[in-house]
């Protein structure tokens, strides 16, 4: 199980200073990687023919709420896979999927921000914007090196709240405004910071697997709702 040259059970707070510069070098690489696979998977899905018609599919009706709950799945079988020690092949499928899945439940919210926002410039500020803020909070948890895992708890229960309000949105269709989006930037800031600092003191030398998928996953977050206040603030 030990697919570095360190010790695959030690965190990497107390690994040596080479043996974490390299963790974390690497974390931050598949990171990269993860986002260059997600552009170019949505530059496919975007530009086949037809796929307008999978996205009224997608939102249309109780569609939205399918694909939620398939998304919530796989995000949790991605993550699961991502995390195991059983091989490098596995903790990489688990990546790959979660990569998959976001380019999937992203697509409806692009679509319309590509063709129908009034802007073709929507898409690449929300990617400077949210560029520069993943930027400034990782650079406060590594200068302060402050242990953010306090934030473990209130993330949790502050997503099961906005989880909550999302399918009753869908549910008993209302919208969610402009406050919702922003505050839910909040809450995708803060699970960087939260995720940046176990990178810094909790995850183990071997887990950049795991450590770029959590970290993809909060950027991901960032992104929809940065695009949602550019849209908004455009109409």
């Amino acid at each position: 199980m030990n697919y570095t040259s360190g010790n695959p059970f030690v965190v990497a707070a107390d690994a040596e200073p080479s043996e974490r510069a390299s963790f974390i070098r690497r974390t931050y690489l598949h990171l990269g990687g993860a986002i260059l696979a997600f552009v170019a998977l949505e530059a496919v899905l975007l530009n086949l023919p037809g796929i307008e018609k999978y996205v009224v599919m997608m939102t249309g009706g109780m569609g939205w709420l399918v694909v939620l709950g398939a998304f919530m799945a796989v995000s949790w079988l991605a993550d699961k896979l991502a995390r195991s020690d059983a091989s490098p092949g596995t903790q990489y499928l688990g990546l790959g999927l979660f990569v998959v899945a976001e380019a999937v439940i992203f697509l409806p919210l692009l679509y319309i921000a590509a063709f129908y926002s009034g802007d073709p410039l929507i898409i690449p500020m929300a990617g400077i914007i949210t560029g520069l803020l993943f930027a400034g909070l990782t650079a406060t948890a590594f200068i302060t090196r402050k242990d953010f895992s306090f934030l473990g708890s209130i993330l949790t229960v502050c997503g099961f709240v906005a989880l909550g309000v999302i399918i009753c949105s869908i549910l008993f269709g209302f919208t969610l405004g402009l406050l919702f989006s922003a505050v839910m930037v909040f809450f995708a800031g803060g699970s960087i910071l939260y995720t940046t600092s176990n990178i810094i003191h909790h995850y183990r030398t071997t887990q950049h697997v795991a450590a770029s998928l959590a970290l993809f996953s909060s950027v991901m977050l960032l992104l929809w709702y940065v695009i949602r206040i550019l849209m908004a603030a455009r109409r």
